[in-house]
């Protein structure tokens, strides 16, 4: 018989904690495919993120901010026009705070898309994994940061069973 080994997660809420303010420059984004460089740091953006989740103890998370962090970063790269980017991710009052600075005024809006679309759908994505997890998303400061915030789990989602 084997099993297996996992920390377990968090069953108390974390308490309020500043987790990343972390900003990377870009190219500024004039229509086109993303640059290699700017896509790269997307993705380095996404390993910090999952990286301070996991020392918080917020495992339970992961995915959904994983898939947030994408969604709102590189929706920042292709629309700001801006040379820098800032992900700023803090638990408070039980909910964990993501927000994307790009510093540009303009607000994000969700799109109706067709079925065939290729692109558009981030900030779908981005509303239903919120409101799956008990938060909700918005814009602020005219428009110059794109923020959402998820309930901490008071419970873990479940322990992993052992195998034979």
């Amino acid at each position: 018989m084997t099993t297996t080994a996992v920390r377990p997660s968090r069953a108390v809420p974390l308490r309020d904690a500043d987790l990343v303010d972390q900003w990377v420059d870009i190219a500024p984004h004039y229509g086109g495919p993303l640059r290699k460089a700017d896509a790269h740091r997307v993705g380095v953006l996404r390993r910090i993120a999952a990286a301070r989740i996991r020392h918080y103890g917020l495992e339970d998370l992961l995915d959904e901010v994983m898939l947030l962090v994408s969604e709102l970063v590189t929706n920042a790269v292709l629309h700001s026009r801006t040379s820098r980017i800032g992900l700023v991710m803090a638990v408070r009052d039980g909910f964990l705070h993501i927000d994307v600075i790009d510093g540009m005024p303009g607000y994000a809006t969700l799109k109706k898309v067709s079925a065939d679309a290729e692109s558009g759908r981030g900030l779908a994505l981005v509303e239903a994994m919120v409101k799956e997890c008990g938060g909700n998303w918005g814009t602020s400061d005219a428009g110059r940061k794109t923020w959402c915030r998820l309930a901490v789990p008071q419970e873990p989602k479940g322990e992993p069973e052992e195998s034979q």
